[in-house]
């Protein structure tokens, strides 16, 4: 099992970090309020392939320009 240090936050752990609260907070949504929540878990999930497939994810550049550093340490 991998060390999970708390300093040790890269780029793609805060990406899950937000991404995790994003779908809760979609389904906390749905689920009390509107179905249109949903909607939001939809969303985090394109970005989640986009990011995956291409590497490009709107809320990666912004983390990266706020100083949080990549895993591997490349500046690709």
């Amino acid at each position: 099992m991998e060390n999970t240090n708390v300093q040790n936050w890269y780029l793609e752990r805060v990406l899950f970090l937000i991404a995790g609260y994003f779908s809760l907070i979609g389904l906390f949504i749905a689920n009390f309020f509107s179905p249109w929540g949903l909607v939001l878990n939809l969303l985090v999930g394109i970005n989640m392939i986009l990011f995956s497939s291409v590497g490009f994810c709107p809320m990666a550049f912004i983390l990266t320009r706020l100083g949080i550093p990549k895993k591997c340490g490349s500046d690709r």
